[in-house]
Parts: structure tokens; C-alpha cells; sequence
């Protein structure tokens, strides 16, 4: 008999689940560099298919690493997840990785989990609060694809930036307070952002696109240009200079 869950206890071990799984391949440094990375997407999404399949068989399911089903789209429960966010990173040993899983419901991140297994931790959408106190004076972006757009803006605020892997990571150290929010330009997929912006708007973190609209999800179109995760008292002025920005120079 498959054991009842509700949707925020099976999200939750999901996410915890998948970075064990992860751990393992990668224990031992018996497999390294595409191979690493390539056996850590492949095994960590079947384990995910297998159990949705099982404790969730009439939802709909979206996946970096499955080929879509347009039949997710006449859902009102989607599970957006990506089971290794940062691939990269996971495979040359760094620890800003992450593990996304989201139930979304009408569009809406209703259920979600964000895991950084290296640091031992889950951040649940079900119990979650982010840090408060003084402001570090920074702002998180890409590592590798830090945006013109965020430069602008910390110049405007006095700020610095900093770059980190995975889109989860960046988004839970915002969550953390070890950084002001988490601005991202030059386009993601919904599996990047579902679970980051469902932990993030459930710890009372402003949420959005940089215009200022908010996130929706089980699009037919999965890529969505831009992100802003921040502190709430700061979202006013960054969303002003991205506007600012966007003006001057004719978008983000």
C-alpha cells in the first residue's frame, strides 16, 4: 500500500531524497567532470518520476531533464523541478548547487522546496522564515552570466555584487541575509525559478519579474527572461532603477 502524504510532506523529501541520491553519485570521486554531472541529472530524475508517478500519477510534471508533456498544460498541479540545479558546479566539486522541487498550483508555487545538500540543509515553503537585520550591501548574480542590469543598479544603490552558482543558491542566501536579493538577466527556465521563488515568497522575500510583474508558471513558453528575489523594504527602489535601466537602455 503506497503510504498517504500530503503535499508539502512529500515535496519536502523529495527534495531531501534527491540530494541524498546526488551525494552518492558523487561519493567516492569515482565518476568526474560530464560523466559526474550526466549521472546526477539522469539518476536523481528518474528517482523523481518514479515517485510522482507513484504517490501523484494525475498531476502534471515539468523537468529540465524530461521531455515536456504538452498534457501539463490543461493541469491545475504541476510539479516544476529541476533535480540539480548548477550541474556544473556539482561536478567540479563546488558546493553552490541545489535541489528545486515545486507543486505548482494554478500557475502558483504552492508547495516548494529548495535543497543545498553540500551545506546539509532544506529550505521548505512549509517552514521558513528569512533573516533579518542590517543590510550586507549586496546583491547575488550569476557566476557566470553576471547582467549589465545589476551592476547599473548597485552602482545607483552603492552596493557590490557577488557571483554564485545555482539560481537555488543564490535565492536562499538572499533568504539567509548573507546578500540584499538576487537579481538575474539574460533568461531561465520555470524550473529554475519555481522552487527558489516559492521558499523565497513564502519567507516574506519580494518575488518578481524586474518590471516588477509576478512569476507564473506551467506556461507553454518555459523561459522567462528575468528575475528579481530580494529583501521586501528594497524591492521599490530596485525595481525604479531597473526601470531606469530598461529606459536608458532599451530593456534588461
Amino acid at each position: 500500500m503506497t503510504v498517504q502524504l500530503d503535499d508539502a510532506r512529500l515535496t519536502n523529501m523529495i527534495a531531501e531524497g534527491c540530494g541524498e541520491i546526488l551525494k552518492g553519485v558523487r561519493k567516492g570521486g569515482l565518476l568526474r567532470s560530464r560523466a559526474l554531472g550526466d549521472a546526477g541529472d539522469e539518476l536523481a530524475q528518474e528517482w523523481i518520476s518514479r515517485v510522482l508517478a507513484q504517490h501523484r500519477p494525475d498531476d502534471g510534471f515539468l523537468s529540465e531533464e524530461a521531455t515536456d508533456n504538452p498534457d501539463r498544460l490543461s493541469k491545475d498541479r504541476v510539479w516544476v523541478v529541476d533535480p540539480l540545479d548548477g550541474t556544473k558546479e556539482f561536478a567540479t566539486g563546488r558546493q553552490d548547487w541545489a535541489v528545486h522541487i515545486a507543486l505548482t498550483i494554478d500557475g502558483r508555487p504552492a508547495h516548494a522546496a529548495v535543497g543545498l545538500p553540500d551545506l546539509g540543509v532544506t529550505f521548505k515553503s512549509s517552514d521558513v522564515r528569512a533573516v533579518t537585520g542590517p543590510l550586507s550591501h549586496k546583491f547575488v548574480v550569476s557566476r557566470n552570466r553576471p547582467p549589465k542590469v545589476a551592476d547599473y543598479i548597485s552602482e545607483k544603490m552603492g552596493f557590490e555584487t557577488v557571483g554564485v552558482g545555482s539560481a537555488g543558491a543564490k535565492a536562499m542566501h538572499v533568504l539567509l541575509g548573507d546578500y540584499d536579493g538576487y537579481i538575474h538577466s539574460g533568461g531561465q527556465y520555470e524550473w529554475d525559478q519555481a522552487a527558489p521563488v516559492g521558499v523565497a515568497l513564502a519567507a516574506g522575500l519580494h518575488a518578481s519579474r524586474l518590471d516588477g510583474s509576478p512569476i507564473t508558471f506551467n506556461n507553454e513558453d518555459t523561459f522567462i527572461p528575468d528575475l528579481l528575489v530580494c529583501r521586501p523594504e528594497l524591492a521599490d527602489d530596485i525595481l525604479a532603477h531597473a526601470a531606469d535601466y530598461a529606459k536608458e537602455y532599451g530593456g534588461f
